[in-house]
């Protein structure tokens, strides 16, 4: 079962990133040490896809680094 919308914003806040905001469903998190953002788009209950979970899996490490 894939993991939902609202449990990747929680990896990236836990991981220091944060929301500067987005237009509709879309969040944009930054970090000081990520050169990218990224993005997330659905709703909170919503199954994450799975490009959307391996942006996040790519951002907690790049910030780790």
């Amino acid at each position: 079962m894939p993991p939902k919308v609202r449990d990747l914003i929680s990896r990236l806040e836990q991981a220091g990133f944060v929301d500067r905001g987005g237009k509709g469903s879309h969040r944009n998190f930054v970090h000081p040490t990520v050169s990218r953002p990224v993005t997330i788009s659905g709703q909170p209950g919503d199954d994450a896809k799975h490009y959307q979970l391996r942006a996040v899996q790519l951002a907690i490490e790049e910030s780790r680094k």
